[in-house]
């Protein structure tokens, strides 16, 4: 069975916000804390990431490094189905 576009776009963006969880959830302190809200315009999606206030320099990192990092990974993720994404790291 194959998958309409609409299909695989969403499928995609899901697998974005599950990858971010992910990676935050291995970097933080406070687990349960991580919220990932996504934000769709067409081809372009915007993940907030919200941790609790004493994780936030595990997840920005020396310089942004970290932040900057996961934007990466994200990034490639999201080009190999045409798609755009961008990562806000939001105050809790």
């Amino acid at each position: 069975m194959s998958l309409t576009p609409e299909q695989t776009v969403s499928r995609n963006r899901n697998v974005m916000k599950e990858l971010t969880e992910y990676i935050a959830k291995s970097l933080v302190e406070h687990t349960e804390k991580v919220e990932v809200r996504e934000i769709a315009r067409g081809h372009h999606v915007t993940l907030e990431l919200s941790v609790d206030k004493d994780d936030m320099g595990r997840i920005i990192g020396k310089g942004g490094r970290v932040a900057n990092a996961i934007r990466t990974l994200l990034r490639v993720a999201a080009e190999r189905d045409g798609q755009q994404v961008t990562l806000d790291v939001v105050e809790p």
